[in-house]
């Protein structure tokens, strides 16, 4: 599957990438609350999908794992899990977050803690967001985490 980067997303994304991970994190978070509403069920789904599977490996790990597995997925660490979800597909990838949030919500996934807030200078960011439509929200979550994970680059 293919996907495009819209005009309106771009300066968010740029926005995006200067947060640092537990920023990007708390956004990913929170941007989920405000759309998980508009999530509709795939009925083609599979259980066996490759966001399935690299979100099952981060479920077995324990609550500091978890949350460490996402921080260097966020920041490109190098290490195994972040390799694997480098190699994933932009939709897949948006499958795993997807999945994230809601094993956070089901309690099978560490979550964001309740005295948890945004830092300040991320009100602009968190604005321009939220005056998307959404689609354009999809759109923007699927580029944010599809330049997570640590690509693999080959030399030749």
């Amino acid at each position: 599957m293919t996907y495009v980067t819209l005009d309106a997303v771009k300066e968010p994304l740029k926005q995006f990438e200067t947060f640092d991970a537990d920023t990007q994190l708390g956004l990913l978070w929170y941007g989920y609350l405000d759309i998980k509403d508009q999530l509709t069920p795939n009925p083609g789904y599979s259980t066996e999908s490759l966001g399935q599977v690299l979100y099952n490996q981060v479920a077995v790990l324990p609550q500091d794992g978890q949350l460490q597995a996402q921080r260097d997925i966020a920041n490109r660490a190098d290490t195994d899990l972040s390799k694997e979800y480098g190699a994933l597909s932009p939709s897949a990838k948006l499958e795993f977050w997807l999945l994230l949030a809601q094993g956070m919500e089901a309690g099978n996934i560490v979550n964001v803690p309740n005295d948890y807030t945004l830092p300040d200078h991320t009100e602009a960011f968190v604005s321009q967001i939220k005056a998307l439509d959404f689609e354009q929200r999809i759109n923007f979550t699927r580029n944010a985490v599809a330049q997570m994970g640590l690509k693999k680059v080959t030399l030749g």
